[in-house]
């Protein structure tokens, strides 16, 4: 049991502990809505001071793919899954294994890849999981290809052309890599930043940005920060100091509290809540092995909208995106539940 159970883990939500002591796997799955369909999320492994701090995270990524796969229209909740690396972990033995766990959920969890878990890691999971999509650059080439629809979004909002943009991203990983080679061969300006300075350089080179230090982002004089890497890098005193007139990126729950979203909005910046901006890959995912869809392109294309609507009614009102796109996935799950009530009273 944990003493102090985190308020981020929603009373509906079903957390599962996950372990394997001959591998040293520890792993938390939370599962936050199954309202729409099965949960669907990805997997990190990072290292977490306590037990307490892996279920805060997880529950809240897991609620926010709740709202992405509703915000989306997609037949799914969402879920997240979260193991925790450590000396000890021989991630071989310990992601096959993790694999038959989620094989026993019999389809109820859907996942892929998230920020520590490796293509390698994957395979092994996929190896015995029917339930695991390993297609990293897949789903990283439908991240990019929301998030550009996004941007666009936010440079009509503004009066730009987007071919005069200049992006900052934040992040060179599989996620990172991808949204710089679309935004690059859209015609962007693209500066790439990364604490692994070669992985950085690489992405640079590959895709024709130019690399800018990571101290040096937050406060680069640019027109949109895109954060494709970790989650709660915007508090409220990053956004007082930043000097962009937009954030779009793919990385999960960017703002580190509430204030924050609220600082954006006295200061003109265009936010696009990550549930819209970075739901590419679970329309891919999702769009093809639970809806049977033969191209979810149209989908992906349709965040666009999504977030023209969002940063509209945000300007009109002066209201933080967030809770905006919030209430637009709530509003989806209760006419759902409505229809699952009346329909079970029949």
């Amino acid at each position: 049991m944990l003493e102090d159970w985190p308020a981020e883990l929603d009373a509906s939500a079903r957390c599962l502990f996950l372990s394997d002591p001959p591998s040293g796997l520890r792993a938390v799955l939370v599962l936050d809505d199954l309202t729409l369909g099965p949960a669907a999320g990805g997997i990190r492994t990072r290292s977490y001071p306590s037990l307490r701090d892996a279920v805060r995270e997880c529950s809240a990524l897991a609620r926010a793919m709740t709202l992405k796969c509703s915000i989306a229209g997609l037949d799914a909740g969402g879920g997240k899954l979260v193991v925790l690396d450590h000396p000890g972990l021989d991630r071989p033995r310990a992601f096959a294994r993790l694999g038959e766990l989620v094989e026993e959920l019999g389809g109820l969890f859907r996942t892929a890849g998230d920020l520590g878990t490796t293509a390698a890691d994957l395979d092994a999971m996929a190896a015995t999981c029917r339930f695991v999509h390993a297609d990293e650059t897949g789903l990283a080439a439908a991240v990019a290809r929301g998030l550009l629809r996004c941007i666009e979004a936010c440079a009509e909002g503004q009066g730009h052309s987007l071919r005069s943009l200049s992006v900052g991203v934040q992040g060179a990983g599989a996620i990172g890599s991808a949204v710089t080679g679309a935004l690059v061969a859209a015609g962007l300006r693209v500066y790439v930043a990364d604490l692994d300075a070669k992985r950085a350089e690489r992405v640079a080179r590959e895709h024709g940005a130019t690399v800018i230090e990571p101290a040096h982002l937050l406060k680069a004089r640019l027109d949109v920060l895109a954060p494709c890497a970790v989650g709660g890098v915007i508090g409220a005193d990053e956004a007082r100091g930043l000097r962009v007139w937009a954030v779009c990126g793919a990385a999960n729950n960017i703002l580190s509290d509430d204030e924050a979203g609220a600082v954006l909005v006295e200061r003109g910046i265009a936010f696009v809540p990550d549930p819209v901006a970075s739901a590419g890959a679970v329309i891919a995912g999702i769009g093809r092995s639970v809806m049977g869809l033969p191209d979810p392109t149209p989908l992906i294309d349709a965040l666009g909208q999504v977030a023209r609507d969002v940063l509209r009614e945000s300007a009109a009102s002066g209201e933080p995106t967030p809770a905006i796109a919030a209430r637009l996935a709530q509003r989806r799950l209760e006419r759902v539940r409505a229809r699952l009530r009346a329909r079970a009273g029949k």
